[in-house]
């Protein structure tokens, strides 16, 4: 790692911890939704792609420990290697991703294209945590120790 990186908050540590606090916390409130009733998908999206790719059915943890993989894997990306780490450009990663599962994922399992096979509300219930994702993926890089608020001089503004 270079100085230049670990002077911009970029480093692995940084990047993995934020990105393993943020799978936490989005996998709390949709493992929460998804206990009371209130989440309208026939089975948590990472545990159907887990059960997918290792060709069974699986328990809940290994769809939670793919969804720590992969969420981790988009914030180091955003906090190492991203140029602009602002809220914009967390909310359009966010965005992407969440297109990304309506376009590619819905469809593979079989929920059809945006996962209207099943029901309409797969929309909405998809983008609130991608959106929860991108919020909190900037506000840790911002707020953290070594962040992008602990670099500015009192009154700036980041891009």
């Amino acid at each position: 790692m270079s100085e230049v990186q670990y002077a911009e908050g970029r480093g692995w540590l940084r990047a993995s911890s934020i990105g393993i606090v943020v799978a936490v916390l989005t996998a709390a409130v949709m493992v929460t939704l998804l206990k009371v009733g209130l989440s309208p998908f026939p089975k948590p999206p990472s545990l159907k792609f887990a059960e997918i790719v290792l060709g069974r059915p699986l328990p809940l943890p290994v769809g939670l420990l793919f969804h720590l993989s992969y969420v981790t894997f988009w914030s180091i990306a955003f906090v190492r290697y991203f140029r602009h780490r602002s809220l914009a450009t967390a909310l359009a990663l966010a965005g992407a991703l969440w297109i990304g599962i309506l376009v590619v994922f819905f469809p593979m399992f079989g929920w059809g294209f945006a996962g209207l096979a099943v029901s309409p509300k797969l929309i909405p219930a998809s983008l609130l945590p991608h959106l929860l994702f991108g919020l909190l993926l900037w506000g840790f890089n911002r707020y953290l120790p070594g962040g992008t608020a602990a670099r500015l001089a009192p009154g700036e503004e980041s891009a």
